[in-house]
């Protein structure tokens, strides 16, 4: 008997028995990213062309930071991400002019009307989840990656009284999204990783404000997924957060899928590069891939996945084998 998306979800974090391994894949939408009516009807035509398991809603990285006055482009990234043309900070002083968001207005008003339309087309039997990306990872988009890294250095009482109002504006917008019915979020962190800093800076700069946000989740939000973005994650500083599946780019860096079950006791969500195989390669290859995925995770406590958003160019073809792989896989 098939199960529900919901049923399947939970019994897999849960590590129960399933009718099959679950799938999600997530992609940018340059340009329709910036309009809420595009954003949501790209989003659900997606959905209602592939079925997926879950709806992973994917704006621009700018949308929480545009209102502090940030400004982008884009130039033609195959992600689909954007360029940054203008910081709101500067000088380490603005760090401290920051001001808290109002959640229903500008950006941030706009991606809750996409989540309101999305909710509304897609009905209450597809699980959805919207992106929020980490205080420190808003920062470096605030600031660019240089400066952040600069004043953490220098002036981390500055930084951190960013970081604090940048959180509170975070809380507020998860908030403003309780009344939608959502079913969780995607936690997308960016510097919990030994490519970027040390451990002890993520735990004074970034730690304290991610647990801020996921202790503040709504009980109802079941299906909260930690994203671990860049080479080297720091899985052991951040596998007791209180998320229920963790994703990372497991087929370009370590830990494997079997040693991060190991460290955590969620489910993981990866198997499948987004570039090889899932850009680059053949539908005999990424089938393949998600095949050694499942044997390697005994199909219990997984999602089959990309470790991030899957290229704007990737083949239907490819797409149409990782979707189908695991229907076939029991």
């Amino acid at each position: 008997m098939a199960l529900s998306k919901r049923e399947r979800l939970e019994r897999a974090i849960a590590g129960q028995e399933v009718d099959r391994v679950p799938v999600a894949l997530w992609r940018h939408w340059p340009g329709d990213d910036q309009r809420a009516t595009d954003l949501a009807e790209a989003t659900v035509a997606f959905q209602r062309r592939w079925d997926f398991d879950f709806v992973k809603v994917t704006p621009a990285s700018s949308f929480c930071i545009t209102d502090y006055g940030v400004q982008d482009r884009w130039v033609g990234s195959l992600e689909g991400t954007r360029e940054y043309v203008k910081r709101a900070v500067e000088r380490s002083l603005d760090w401290t002019e920051l001001r808290v968001l109002d959640p229903t207005r500008g950006a941030l008003g706009r991606q809750l009307e996409t989540l309101r339309m999305i909710r509304a087309a897609l009905g209450d039997d597809v699980p959805i989840i919207q992106t929020i990306f980490s205080p420190l990872a808003q920062a470096k988009n605030i600031a660019g990656k240089p400066q952040v890294i600069k004043h953490m250095r220098t002036v981390p009482d500055r930084l951190q009284t960013g970081l604090g109002i940048i959180t509170e504006s975070t809380l507020r917008f998860i908030e403003a999204m309780r009344q939608i019915g959502i079913d969780g979020i995607f936690y997308a962190v960016q510097h919990a990783s030994y490519a970027v800093m040390s451990e002890d800076e993520y735990r004074a700069f970034g730690r304290p404000y991610d647990l801020r946000i996921l202790e503040a989740l709504p009980e109802a939000w079941w299906l909260n997924v930690m994203h671990l973005h860049g080479d080297t994650p720091m899985f052991d500083v951040v596998a007791d957060y209180p998320v229920q599946v963790i994703n990372w780019h497991d087929r370009e860096t370590s830990p494997s899928l079997a040693d991060g079950k190991l460290k955590f006791e969620g489910a993981v969500s990866g198997g499948l590069g987004r570039w090889n195989p899932m850009h680059n390669g053949t539908p005999v290859e990424v089938r393949t891939q998600a095949r050694q995925a499942i044997e390697e995770t005994n199909g219990r406590r997984f999602i089959l996945s990309t470790g991030c958003v899957i290229m704007t160019t990737t083949p239907l073809s490819n797409i149409r084998a990782a979707r189908e792989v695991v229907e076939a896989a029991f």
